[in-house]
């Protein structure tokens, strides 16, 4: 295998690394490649198109909050290219642009950012909406609202939480994304939860579930205190992704998990411990005897 099939091994085993554990991930590939300077250059690609796909939050320079990083928070400055690797991204929040590095997921040098005028009054009501509801029910989660580009009636409506338990072998994601189209009148939608268990194994739970939910006609751009209302929506069509986990994993724990192990050996009886440490102490006593016996 060549240099360059390394990298791009790679840069695979990057893209699917489970939530919280990609500095995990780079630390063992890093014995594939064998450099360093080539590593950080080669797989830089893959760590972008994570970091965004994954919705990685990062401190927003000079505030006291996370923003997350994403496709709908790049800056994309007037001289450069479309296809570009972008590394400057912006919070709605603060009204603070910001550099960040994929690798060190650090941030710097911030600058002041002007949202569009038109879209930010009910661009800022979606937020207070959505930063009240990720208050209610998701501890430690970030959220972040951005204004479409060259549009005052679209919004991008991103949620993301995290929970990591290394010392009990465990790590897991939420990602929700919605896109508000007022003038079309449509909340479109898309979740995505990745659990990881790996105590003597390696189990993952990958799933997406779609939202497709028409608008009421009260909804407007106008009317600011239709963001609650927009909320609303998303808070019922969470809860009941969350209840159908809910109940995905408790039929997996009475069927799903118990088809996959006998429940009884291949004497189709159960064992009798107290006579497997009968017949265990038996024979090293018995050994022990023909031991000494013999010498």
């Amino acid at each position: 295998m060549n240099a360059a099939e390394r990298l791009g091994a790679a840069s695979k085993f990057l893209l699917q690394s489970p939530p919280g554990e990609i500095n995990d991930v780079l630390n063992d590939v890093r014995n594939i490649i064998s450099d360093d300077e080539s590593l950080q250059e080669g797989v830089l690609p893959a760590l972008r198109e994570y970091n965004l796909a994954q919705f990685i939050t990062a401190d927003v320079p000079g505030h006291n909050h996370h923003s997350i990083i994403s496709a709908a928070a790049r800056v994309v400055k007037a001289d450069q290219e479309e296809g570009e690797n972008i590394d400057r991204f912006w919070d709605p929040r603060s009204r603070t642009s910001f550099r960040f590095d994929h690798l060190s997921l650090e941030t710097s040098e911030p600058e002041p950012y002007e949202p569009d005028a038109e879209s930010e009054p009910f661009r800022s009501a979606l937020e207070t909406s959505t930063l009240s509801y990720l208050g209610a029910h998701y501890h430690g989660g970030v959220a972040s609202v951005f204004p479409a580009p060259q549009s005052t009636t679209r919004f991008f409506i991103q949620i993301v939480a995290n929970k990591y338990n290394p010392s009990n072998f465990w790590s897991g994601r939420w990602r929700s994304e919605y896109i508000l189209d007022l003038e079309e009148k449509q909340l479109k939608g898309k979740i995505q939860v990745n659990v990881h268990y790996y105590e003597q194994g390696n189990v993952q739970l990958s799933t997406t579930h779609d939202a497709d939910l028409p608008l009421p006609p009260m909804i407007t751009p106008s009317n600011t205190s239709s963001a609650s209302k927009v909320l609303a929506l998303i808070e019922a069509e969470e809860g009941k992704y969350q209840a159908s986990l809910s109940d995905a994993y408790a039929e997996m724990g009475e069927k799903t998990f118990k088809g996959l192990r006998r429940a009884l050996p291949m004497t189709r009886s159960k064992l009798d411990w107290d006579k497997v440490l009968g017949y265990k102490l038996g024979a090293e006593l018995t050994s022990g005897r023909g031991g000494f016996g013999a010498s």
